[in-house]
């Protein structure tokens, strides 16, 4: 029921036909992100989404809301670190109205001046409230620290001092850099032919050229870091971290059931030691990032000062016990078929089939069925575990971030390598 097919323009249209549902939803997939941008630019991805929503020659903002509210339909859009996203769902009769909207949007928004200036506020706004949210903000500290001195470890929305200084110029700048047709993905999945969403695409955006120009990509080095950031609030929020595996490393099935026996849900080590057991944490849990060329393992916790050291200490017993005991065989074979249904029913509505198969083509340039990764799940084994589980949290990869109420003294005692 997949599709892909290529634009003269070089621009790839991906589908997948779900026939039994009423919806469609589509997304323009655009291959840049904070990734990026350099000093100067610093958030202009994420802003630049903003912009797209403000209005076109023919549509004010307003008129694009409320051309999708009439239908009933839902507009959105984010920005990742290596791409962003712009998405509509409507029903499968709308098709064509979500091409026109979507087209119209990337193609011919003005990046007013008064526009920009407003959108400026906002998304400053957006950077303080972020401040305000410390179980968030600590994954960015955190990131900062481990990958320093590189664009995956900075934030996607970018500094107050950089958004300052966004105008039309830089905002047009980047946008004919990065928003070319060989740099982007048409996704859609719902009831629709691929043959349909093809002429439309070529016909809403056929026009449309250029090619992105090619920059030489360097991959993150981890910095093994022990950061302790002051702040006057109630809790304490660690992170700890290790190496992970870029997207496409075969090692990245056996590290996802690692990752969900650890920490991945409310049956994982860490969630019935920590807070069923012991009732130290509200928030306890594990996961891995995977971009094209860098990864990180990271466990977060979520706790009150008093109750910091002992969480910290029972998060490395349970790391060295998954290290040197090991996984049951029960272990493994319940968390595969934890992960198979996990997987196939997070895939039963049609916005989250486009994702899966625009981000699979804009990162990895390939389409993964589902057979194939359940298949690669199946296909794990205990050896498998162990010869990655061997590699988490070495000493010479650990990086330590804790946010919150901390003394000099207190931070100290928190070192364990």
């Amino acid at each position: 029921m997949y599709h892909k097919s290529l634009l003269p323009n070089g621009m790839r249209v991906v589908s997948e036909s779900i026939p039994y549902v009423k919806s469609v939803t589509l997304g323009i997939w655009v291959g840049t992100g904070s990734r990026s941008e350099g000093q100067h630019n610093h958030g202009i991805s994420h802003f630049i989404e903003h912009m797209v929503f403000k209005g076109t020659e023919k549509r004010s903002a307003k008129d694009i809301a409320e051309t999708v509210d009439e239908v009933g339909g839902q507009l959105n859009a984010f920005t990742g670190k290596e791409y962003t996203c712009y998405y509509i769902k409507v029903l499968d009769t709308h098709l064509e109205l979500a091409l026109d909207v979507l087209s119209d949007m990337l193609l011919a928004s003005k990046f007013d001046a008064e526009d920009i200036k407003r959108e400026r506020e906002v998304v400053l706004e957006e950077v303080h409230m972020y401040e305000d949210t410390p179980d968030e903000l600590v994954h960015d500290i955190h990131l900062t620290k481990t990958w320093a001195n590189h664009n995956l470890g900075r934030n996607i929305l970018g500094t107050v001092s950089s958004i300052e200084k966004f105008d039309k110029n830089l905002i047009n700048q980047y946008y004919n850099e990065f928003y070319t047709p060989d740099n982007i993905v048409i996704a859609a999945a719902g009831n629709l032919t691929h043959d349909r969403l093809e002429e439309l695409a070529e016909r809403y955006f056929g026009k449309m050229q250029g090619a992105k120009q090619q920059r030489n990509i360097v991959a993150p080095t981890l910095l093994p870091a022990h950061t302790i950031h002051n702040k006057g609030i109630e809790q304490v929020h660690l992170c700890l971290g290790t190496i992970g595996v870029p997207q496409a490393s075969t090692a990245i099935y056996p590290l996802h059931i690692l990752n969900n026996i650890l920490g991945g849900g409310i049956s994982s080590r860490l969630f019935q030691s920590i807070r069923e057991e012991k009732g130290l944490a509200y928030s306890i849990y594990s996961y891995q990032t995977n971009y094209s060329d860098a990864g990180l393992f990271t466990i977060y916790a979520g706790t009150r000062p008093s109750n910091m050291m002992q969480v910290t200490e029972l998060i490395w017993k349970n790391i060295d016990d998954l290290k040197q005991i090991g996984i049951t065989a029960r272990e493994l074979n319940k968390t595969k078929e934890q992960l198979k249904g996990g997987l196939l029913l997070g895939l039963e509505s049609s916005s989250s089939r486009m994702s899966r198969i625009g981000k699979m083509e804009i990162s990895l340039g390939k389409h993964v069925t589902l057979d194939e990764v359940v298949a690669k799940i199946d296909k794990v084994s205990l050896e498998d575990l162990k010869a990655v589980g061997d590699t988490l949290f070495a000493p010479e990869t650990v990086c330590f971030t804790a946010l919150g109420p901390i003394t000099e003294e207190a931070g100290n005692a928190l070192k364990r390598v």
